[in-house]
């Protein structure tokens, strides 16, 4: 045995482990925008870790900015993109700072660091509150604190200390955004800044039409304000709701949680991600959710499964390919709420139903597939290229009776305290196809630094509809087989009614139902959207990053097609499946328009301090159709121009943001209703209002979420319905906010231990257009315990969260665009769930 040589030869293994070791530690950065040897000596004393260089290496260059929790590793990727030079850790304290050659493989070594950057963004064990990026803002790598524009991030963390099962449970945590109970509680919709969004669904920025998302592959939420049109396209201009994916790690992290709760709530989530090769080129994530519950409205229930499979490929040091499939199976009954009586909604128990109670009626099963492929390449440290597919396919099953708009049946009923329910019985399958690129690229033109993003999008969706609408059926011809009297009465099950105070439900033939489905059907509907979109922006940056300019503009070249009818053909064959009738989406006249449209955008940013950064923009958007016209035609896109101002701060090393911002919107060709059933873009609409956001760490074991708006939305142009000129838009408080405070627990005998206590409020909003009714002002309180143990490298959680603690009865409107007094829907009452999760 000789010492000496076991010495010497394991030298070299322990600088490779000190490397790896300063590699892996997170630090906080909050690094400026400099000269490269100030930048430099910066990081150097905010790690300890001493930088190798010459002057001429940096000489004349100056290092991006950085700020948040980072390895050493990433951020001197970010400190030297755009520079050329590479890095190379010689120790725990040491890191060589070189130009390389242009011809060799070291030129790729930053961008090894980038892939494993992007993995370490996820970090299954990162407890942060706060976020220093969000994919929804530019689309590049630009920090939040130099983006001229308000961007919200609710990270993972935020989500599992509150026990998010739903998206709305995410985004209620973020300034100005208020839940809307959407098609009877079957898709994800929000109102933001005082306009709804219309559906319009993002996922790790790209746009999935009748996407639900599941949280069980949630990284984190993001929601971007005011028009995001340059970037994204066609979206309302309140903002919109970006939701990230967990990514495959290289690392091995496995986890079980199960969790239970009021109204028989079980749920299911696991997570499985590792690599499948030695090197860690291939890594691999799945993600599974199973939902089963009940409700407490009556005659509901919910079960959910869903499955999310995705492989990360690191080609090579400069090429990376993404493949992920999602599936979802779900059973949502269709469930419309609570009819208004007068200027409120009815006083009856939150339980009650005015659906059709038993298992068939009650069942409205669907389902979903999206596959999602990206893939990106790095020609050099300065310019990247991403492309990539998104295809999205669901097929809907409607079995309901839902309320109609709340109106006495006749005006003759002896009783008019009634509720007319409409039957739909109809079958839905929906399309849609995404394809993107854009190349992003860093480079300076004299002291100005340019991060230019060039890009472009495909967007098709297509929507069929088709079975028997009870809705129709008063209007048909007298000769239809699928007539009804005008009255409703005459044992027509087309149209039926219970008691509003005391429901009693007549005992249907669900056959009878399926029967019109297939042998009359009276509905048929196709829906087309598509549009080709280019942009350009570019992100410069002066006197050393204190000023900075946001700059950019898309053109969009959009179709839409649409079209209805209430007639089937009569099929020669007597002996086919539908009885002698078959379905006629041939008998569908489709209307189409085109449009084009430039949608630009400018910010500017004053960062005088490295803490502090103020702000301003001028955005305009390109919104969605609205569907058809008088004539048939379709309507004018809605478009949309915004002035924000505001400022962001950083305190306590990055640790806590803030962001406070003053809005003004002005939204044109909305659509307003003439008469029944008759739209034409007569409208406009204005909404302002000031909005604060607060989120990190306050030091000693303390978390803070919390946020408050104040919003003024009005209706500035309504065409013939003059008399709705100077009402507030449907389901906007004027002041609303949210704070969410957890403490874990700094003393060593109570290590593991947290609590946590929020509290939710909005003022009281508008239930329509017509201001006739009102949803009271709320506030509720929210609680939660939790404790976790590590049991040798694995970790056991146990908690226990608690809504609405005071039992408050509340409301959530239904969705502004198709505001009626008919649809309400109480909020959660007094809720318990728990939870126990096992991650190793």
């Amino acid at each position: 045995m000789n010492p000496l040589r076991d010495l010497l030869a394991a030298a070299p293994l322990a600088v490779c482990l000190a490397s790896a070791q300063a590699e892996e530690q997170t630090f906080h950065f909050n690094i400026p925008v400099q000269p490269l040897p100030a930048a430099l000596d910066a990081l150097a004393a905010q790690t300890g870790i001493k930088p190798f260089y010459s002057d001429q290496v940096v000489s004349g260059k100056t290092g991006h900015a950085v700020s948040g929790n980072l390895t050493a590793a990433q951020a001197l990727q970010q400190l030297l993109s755009g520079t050329g030079l590479s890095f190379k850790f010689n120790g725990d304290h040491a890191v060589a700072i070189t130009q390389p050659d242009a011809n060799s493989a070291a030129t790729l070594a930053a961008v090894t660091v980038v892939a494993k950057a992007n993995a370490e963004l996820f970090d299954p064990n990162n407890a942060n509150y706060n976020r220093a990026f969000a994919s929804a803002s530019t689309k590049t790598d630009t920090p939040l604190m130099d983006t001229p524009m308000t961007v919200q991030v609710v990270p993972r963390q935020v989500l599992s200390d509150q026990q998010a099962i739903r998206l709305e449970d995410a985004v209620k945590n973020v300034s100005g955004v208020q839940p809307v109970w959407t098609s009877g509680g079957q898709g994800q919709d929000f109102v933001i800044r005082g306009f709804g969004t219309n559906y319009s669904r993002f996922r790790n920025g790209q746009r999935i039409s009748n996407f639900n998302a599941d949280l069980a592959n949630i990284e984190q939420v993001e929601v971007l304000k005011g028009p995001a049109a340059m970037l994204f396209g066609r979206v309302q201009p309140g903002g919109m709701v970006n939701v990230v994916t967990k990514k495959p790690l290289s690392e091995a992290h496995y986890s079980l949680q199960q969790q239970f709760g009021s109204y028989d709530l079980y749920r299911t989530v696991a997570e499985a991600t590792g690599p499948l090769n030695d090197d860690k080129s291939l890594a691999y994530r799945l993600d599974f959710g199973y939902t089963d519950r009940n409700s407490f409205r009556d005659f509901v229930s919910q079960t959910q499964v869903f499955v999310a499979p995705s492989l990360h490929w690191q080609a090579s040091d400069a090429t990376e390919f993404n493949l992920s499939l999602e599936y979802m199976d779900r059973n949502l009954p269709y469930d419309t709420g609570i009819p208004a009586v007068g200027t409120r909604v009815a006083n009856v128990p939150i339980n009650t139903n005015y659906g059709q109670p038993g298992g068939q009626f009650n069942q409205d099963p669907s389902d979903s597939t999206l596959l999602d492929f990206n893939w990106s390449h790095a020609f050099n440290d300065h310019w990247t290229f991403k492309n990539g597919f998104v295809a999205n396919w669901t097929t809907q099953h409607y079995r309901e009776l839902l309320v109609a708009v709340f109106q006495p049946l006749l005006a003759t009923d002896s009783n008019p305290q009634v509720v007319r329910r409409g039957s739909q019985f109809e079958d839905r399958t929906e399309e849609s196809y995404n394809a993107f690129f854009n190349l992003n690229g860093k480079f300076a033109t004299g002291p100005v630094n340019h991060n230019v993003l060039v890009g472009g999008d495909y967007f098709y969706d297509e929507v069929r509809q088709s079975g028997f609408f009870g809705f129709n059926a008063v209007n048909a011809p007298a000769n239809s087989p699928y007539h009804f009297p005008a009255d409703f009465g005459g044992g027509n099950f087309a149209f039926t009614r219970v008691n509003l105070y005391n429901p009693v439900y007549a005992n249907l033939d669900y056959n009878a139902y399926e029967f019109q489905r297939i042998n009359h059907p009276n509905d048929f509907s196709i829906n087309q959207t598509s549009w080709y979109g280019l942009y350009f922006q570019d992100h410069l940056a002066f006197f050393d990053g204190k000023l900075q300019i946001l700059g950019g503009g898309r053109y969009d070249w959009a179709h839409q097609a649409t079209g209805a009818s209430t007639s089937y053909q009569n099929s020669a064959d007597q002996n086919d499946n539908y009885n002698g009738y078959i379905p006629s989406f041939g008998n569908v006249n489709l209307a189409a328009q085109s449009e084009g449209f430039f949608s630009p955008r400018v910010g500017i940013l004053y960062r005088p301090w490295n803490w502090l950064s103020l702000y301003g923009n001028r955005v305009e958007g390109f919104g969605t159709n609205n569907g058809r016209s008088e004539s048939g035609q379709p309507l004018k896109p809605e478009t949309a121009e915004q002035y924000e101002a505001g400022l962001k701060g950083e305190w306590f090393k990055g640790d806590l943001t803030a962001n406070l911002a003053y809005f003004h919107i002005d939204k044109q060709n909305v659509a307003t209703l003439v008469r029944e059933g008759i739209s034409e873009t007569i409208g406009a609409a204005r909404s302002q209002g000031i909005e604060m956001d607060v989120a990190g760490q306050l030091g000693g074991g303390f978390s803070l979420i919390a946020s408050y708006a104040f919003t003024d939305a009005r209706i500035t142009q309504d065409g013939a319905l003059s008399g709705n000129i100077g009402h507030r838009l449907p389901n906007v408080a004027e002041h609303s906010g949210s704070t969410w405070l957890k403490y874990a627990f700094q003393h060593q005998a109570l290590s593991g231990l947290q609590l946590g206590i929020g509290a939710y409020l909005a003022g009281k909003r508008e239930g329509d257009n017509a201001n006739s009714y009102q949803l009271p002002g709320y506030v509720r309180v929210d609680t939660s315990v939790g404790y976790s143990l590590h049991l040798g490298a694995s970790k056991l959680t146990t908690q226990l969260n608690v809504y609405n603690i005071f039992d408050k009865r509340y409301f959530v409107a239904g969705e502004p665009y198709n505001a009626n007094r008919a649809w309400n829907m109480p909020g959660d009452p007094l809720t318990v769930i728990g939870s126990m999760k096992l991650e190793f």
